[in-house]
């Protein structure tokens, strides 16, 4: 049973950092792209961070650039996104998947290598 499992979220306050996590199970997450998204009160859901699996690119929405990393542990089978200098409006339910689509810059980053699984979310709230 392939499966995706985000963990980490809470309540933080504005300034802080958090680190949520994005576990696999039933398939090896490095050969496949995993991407961060979320999805705030009445928006729509957005791409913000991927790992691109088989390069190992990374990839950041321009409101998270330098504020956010992704990373991977492979022994775990886990993706990690540290989360510093937290805003108000990164309040949202984060996502991951196996596929990327974000604006990193000018450039549309779409990766899919044909395997369509989510985790359920993970709510973040950053308090002002």
């Amino acid at each position: 049973d392939v499966q995706l499992q985000a963990s980490g979220g809470g309540l933080v306050q504005a300034g802080r950092s958090l680190r949520i996590s994005c576990a696999a199970s039933g398939f090896t997450f490095d050969d496949y792209a995993i991407g961060w998204f979320r999805q705030a009160p009445g928006k729509e859901r957005e791409g913000v961070s991927c790992l691109g699996g088989r390069d190992n690119s990374t990839y950041y929405a321009d409101s998270v650039k330098g504020r956010f990393t992704i990373s991977s542990d492979n022994a775990k089978n886990t993706v990690y996104l540290q989360m510093n200098s937290l805003k108000p409006e990164d309040t949202a339910v984060y996502y991951c998947a196996t596929q990327c689509a974000l604006y990193d810059g000018p450039s549309y980053v779409s990766i899919y290598y044909g395997v369509d699984v989510w985790g359920k979310g993970t709510l973040v709230t950053v308090s002002s």
